[in-house]
């Protein structure tokens, strides 16, 4: 994309005065050397999604929005790669100490697309994509699209092995209740579908333990009054649990601890082996319906809390529940990415 020089300048300039704050060091003028990424998604057709950045010493900076629906974004050596849904498009930022991101970074147009998550391997991003309805594989190095992935249904989360993709399937078409079934793997190598499992109705996110993928299922009645949920898991046989009606956030999975856990009621809980969750080992205990999405980062849950209009929160808790930090980010925080600085 061809931007003027002054458009360039300007846009850099009024992101970063609109910060709370350019200088990332402490009282005492300790270094930072870390940074927690917020995708703040915003409200949809309103372009108002933005990036929130924690340092070091729990100081928050927010940018000014960078587009409509601010899906999701990864940590790639110095780099922050952000996809922005309805924008149909990917930026990609490098990232320092002092500053966080470098605006305005550069922007890869996904092509009408409607690009969702993505996992990054070996200098190329394979990103999920409702509209085409495929994987599509981005070059870092030239920053082309270099292929595509055809899947039949609306893909979702992606995950990796390091020899096969793993994506989920949860839509087969858009505004559909959840009708999709089937997760499918992905050899890398090949950039083709090897397989394809029928993991029951609703799988959402993905997490691998054991050599063993776990999906977490949500998926609605035909009037999307009710809202049914469970785990499914692909091993050398498929087995699934359904756990019954509530509305658990988005039906984030995740390894901890030796142990896979769902979010639920509030918190997140173990699985066992037979798929049966534990409440009484749950951690957190949150409002459900203000829990947006759960990640594990440095051996501490992060909760993403929104009432969709003026309380937007993360929220950091230890392994006992007990809640450590909580700090005020952009509207309708989602996912989380993590970078330190290594010489």
């Amino acid at each position: 994309m061809t931007i003027k020089k002054t458009i360039i300048i300007s846009l850099a300039l009024f992101i970063w005065t609109a910060c709370e704050n350019n200088n990332t060091t402490s009282s005492d003028s300790e270094p930072n050397s870390s940074w927690i990424f917020v995708a703040n998604e915003g409200n949809m057709g309103q372009s108002n999604g933005t990036i929130s950045m924690i340092d070091d010493f729990g100081k928050v900076y927010e940018t000014e929005p960078i587009g409509d629906v601010v899906q999701s974004l990864e940590v790639y050596k110095d780099k922050l790669i952000v996809i922005v849904n309805n924008d149909h498009k990917i930026i990609l930022y490098d990232i320092t100490e002092a500053d966080g991101i470098k605006l305005p970074g550069v922007t890869v147009s996904t092509g009408n697309s409607s690009p969702r998550e993505m996992v990054i391997i070996n200098e190329k991003v394979y990103f999920t994509n409702w509209n085409s309805k495929d994987v599509k594989v981005l070059n870092l190095t030239t920053y082309a699209i270099d292929s595509s992935i055809p899947i039949e249904g609306l893909p979702e989360d992606i995950i990796t092995d390091g020899i096969n993709l793993w994506v989920s399937i949860p839509n087969l078409e858009l505004n559909d209740p959840s009708d999709g079934t089937k997760v499918v793997k992905i050899n890398l190598e090949s950039e083709q579908i090897v397989d394809t499992y029928d993991v029951g109705r609703g799988p959402q996110s993905l997490t691998l333990f054991n050599d063993e993928v776990y999906v977490s299922r949500t998926y609605y009645s035909s009037d999307w009054l009710e809202t049914t949920f469970g785990v499914s898991k692909i091993g050398d046989v498929i087995s699934e649990t359904i756990y019954g009606l509530g509305s658990p956030c988005g039906g984030s999975i995740m390894t901890y601890d030796n142990k896979v856990y769902r979010s639920y009621e509030g918190g997140i809980a173990p699985i066992d082996e037979y798929l049966t969750i534990q409440p009484l080992e749950r951690i957190g205990s949150f409002d459900q319906s203000k829990v947006y999405h759960v990640e594990i980062i440095n051996d501490y849950i992060y909760f993403t809390l929104t009432d969709y209009s003026t309380m937007n929160v993360l929220k950091q808790v230890d392994s006992n529940g007990t809640v450590i930090s909580s700090y005020d980010v952009g509207i309708n925080p989602g996912d989380l990415a993590y970078w330190k600085y290594s010489e």
